[in-house]
């Protein structure tokens, strides 16, 4: 392959990736979680990867409350132990539908028994997905609709 043949596979490529950047994330449904990434990077309940059998105790709950006022209160809980530095949930993290941050919790196995986080939030709706991070066995996906 002459040079110039090669610049224009590499624009073409570039091109196309910003055009349809979609199949990069696209799994057989096309959502995010379905991706190739869900079982290798970040685990979720349909795929767990390495720890299918740690599902219980990893995958975030994810509880939805609107007050009087129409702000929406998350809570978040993962049933793992917090077995000191040993073996904990480091944080629980919230993410809008365009995986940006939303807020986080960070926990202290020497202070915190029990990994469960609250979140209050304004004028938000769509999926939000909360990350449970171990610090044994990564991170886990669930996701709720706001």
């Amino acid at each position: 392959m002459d040079r110039r043949s090669f610049v224009r596979l590499g624009m073409v490529s570039g091109a196309a990736s910003v055009i349809a950047p979609a199949p990069a994330w696209a799994g057989s449904s096309g959502s995010p979680l379905s991706s190739n990434l869900a079982g290798g990077v970040f685990y979720t309940k349909e795929a767990p990867g390495r720890w299918g059998k740690k599902v219980g105790g990893h995958l975030p709950k994810i509880k939805k409350e609107v007050d009087p006022g129409g702000k929406v209160k998350i809570s978040v809980s993962t049933a793992h132990p917090m077995s000191g530095y040993q073996h904990y949930i480091v944080k629980h993290v919230l993410l809008d539908k365009d995986f940006r941050f939303v807020a986080e919790k960070m926990f202290d196995p020497t202070k915190d028994k029990t990994p469960v986080s609250s979140f209050t939030l304004d004028k938000y709706s769509g999926p939000l997905y909360a990350l449970s991070v171990c610090n044994k066995h990564d991170t886990w996906i669930a996701v709720i609709e706001v």
